[in-house]
């Protein structure tokens, strides 16, 4: 039986002239333009009619749209991004009325991401020379590493980001992921703030705290930026050095969580981790920040799909499980431990790390969910009856 090869985005900066700049950015006007106009359309025909409209009838209205004297600009650039942004409408109304996502927003020129999406059909690609349509010379592509031996791109995404840097991802089929051998080692991770992870065997990973790394220099930016005029060339200027900040705080730490997440991966069989709601979580003013510098929602993304790509098992336990209060050598439960309390010594005279002691228990539990599918989780106080009550706990194995 075949294999199915894994498509993997490679993602590279490239330098474009002055006239492909120019083609590419009426290129995302266009984009933005074409999927406002058909979210419109298909708004006012369910609200005002009742009639729901798919991707071929917004597809139709493309191309009257395009015989307009107001909407003839349309046509001077590649149709196949303006198919495409129609055909991601027509996922984002589906995600809507599965319950997977709220209703489509407009694109705004200001804070939506300016990328355009090419199919095989609207570029050219031989021997690492990429040419896209409407574009007499190819794209002068920085190649920080190579594609897949034999790797032929079936999309091309060119995006541009606050910070000015443009961007080319080109989605190939990589032969070389493939299942690792199997190990018989697992490991369970607590999320920390001091510590980004601590792991189930005693180690501690520091987080690097990148944006509090630069966030003297962000501030000087900042203060740079509110003090210039709106609407003026040195406010535009301004901006986009603040952009470059965020953009080198963002690489850094995208860089050490990869490197981070395939070192887990590649170390261990099953993989534990805590069914985190950091959209909750990051409401405490107190906390927000460094919540969102650690980026727990990154991590486990990461170790998601790089858990499906080589083999591994990933498996999440509920958030409510009292992994930091249960004694992990003889389950007692302590009532209340406050975070600034980073060890304690249980009644059995076992003396805990907080984080340490919340990984071991994050593991025990997840390998009680790999053997039986799901746990129990002790006896707590019902808030609806004010009496003692044992909940089955809820496990999810990804």
């Amino acid at each position: 039986m075949k294999t199915e090869l894994v498509k993997r985005a490679f993602k590279y900066r490239f330098h474009p002239t002055n006239e492909q700049a120019a083609e590419l950015s009426r290129t995302f006007g266009c984009v933005r333009k074409v999927y406002n106009l058909a979210l419109e359309a298909r708004t006012v025909a369910w609200f005002q009619r009742q009639e729901r409209v798919n991707y071929n009838a917004t597809s139709a209205m493309l191309t009257q749209w395009k015989k307009t004297d107001e909407l003839a600009f349309l046509s001077e650039v590649s149709s196949v991004p303006l198919q495409q942004t129609l055909r991601h409408l027509q996922g984002a109304f589906s995600n809507f009325f599965e319950g997977r996502a709220k209703y489509p927003r407009f694109k705004s020129k200001k804070k939506t991401r300016r990328s355009a999406e090419y199919t095989k059909s609207a570029f050219t690609y031989r021997d690492g020379v990429l040419t896209l349509a409407k574009m007499r010379n190819p794209l002068a592509i920085v190649w920080s590493r190579p594609l897949p031996a034999g790797a032929e791109p079936s999309m091309v995404t060119v995006s541009q980001d606050s910070a000015g840097r443009w961007f080319v991802s080109m989605l190939c089929e990589d032969a070389s992921v493939k299942p690792l051998s199997r190990l018989d080692t697992a490991v369970g991770i607590d999320a920390g703030i001091t510590s980004l992870v601590t792991l189930s065997t005693g180690e501690k990973v520091t987080n690097p705290r990148h944006e509090r790394q630069d966030r003297a220099r962000l501030a000087r930016a900042q203060r740079v930026l509110a003090k210039k005029e709106e609407g003026s060339r040195n406010r535009d200027k301004a901006r986009v050095k603040v952009a470059k900040v965020h953009a080198r705080i963002a690489d850094r730490r995208r860089d050490f969580l990869h490197q981070l997440t395939t070192r887990l991966v590649r170390e261990n069989q099953t993989i534990v981790i805590e069914d985190l709601s950091v959209r909750n979580m990051v409401r405490n003013r107190s906390l927000a920040r460094a919540i969102s510098d650690a980026a727990w929602t990154d991590m486990r993304s990461m170790l998601e799909y790089k858990c499906t790509w080589y083999g591994r098992n990933l498996v999440a336990v509920d958030r409510w499980f009292p992994s930091t209060r249960l004694c992990s050598a003889c389950g007692t439960i302590r009532e209340k431990l406050p975070l600034n309390v980073r060890a304690w010594t249980c009644d059995c005279g076992t003396t805990h790390d907080r984080d340490v002691n919340a990984a071991r228990n994050i593991l025990a539990a997840g390998l009680a969910v790999t053997a039986c599918g799901a746990g129990v989780r002790p006896q707590r106080e019902s808030s609806r009856t004010g009496q003692l009550a044992a909940k089955q706990e809820t496990f999810t194995a990804k």
